[in-house]
């Protein structure tokens, strides 16, 4: 498996603009997962600090269930946005209803962790993992297929 990493220096406010679309894309997908009674809750033991390295990331999901690769298909630097408005309001909910709280996060630079789930219990394919991470410590993330996203929590 070939793994691409890109970067590029853009203009900030092309990355919140790009960020804020991927954030209502994630909403729709999460309030259709809603809709379809999937719920998400935090393990005990996936502690989101120190997270500093590939392995660690990978291992971090390995905690919630998840196979995933052994690097991220795709890494990006974002810009959350300075202030939340409503259309994060069902994104913002989903965070929250596993520990995070990204309105503490606002304005931050940040860096999201794409993985490949290998592993999704319908057998189903092109299941990616998203981690955010601030620093050193995972600060959201979510698992999104064709038609439904949800926590990082596995599905029953």
């Amino acid at each position: 498996m070939n793994v691409f990493i890109w970067t590029a220096k853009i203009n900030r406010k092309k990355v919140a603009a790009v960020f804020a679309a991927a954030v209502v894309l994630c909403a729709s997908a999460f309030a259709v997962a809603a809709r379809a009674g999937q719920e998400a809750s935090a393990p005990a033991a996936a502690s989101p600090k120190g997270i500093k390295t590939e392995e660690d990331r990978v291992a971090y999901l390995q905690e919630w269930g998840w196979q995933v690769g052994p690097e991220a298909v795709m890494v990006e630097e974002l810009q959350m946005p300075k202030e939340f408005d409503e259309s994060y309001t069902e994104y913002l909910a989903l965070q929250s209803g596993q520990g995070f709280d990204l309105t503490k996060y606002a304005g931050k630079r940040v860096k999201r962790y794409t993985y490949e789930v290998m592993n999704y219990p319908t057998g189903e394919e092109g299941v990616i993992a998203h981690l955010i991470l601030y620093k050193n410590t995972v600060i959201g993330g979510e698992v999104m297929g064709s038609s439904f996203l949800h926590g990082l929590a596995m599905p029953e």
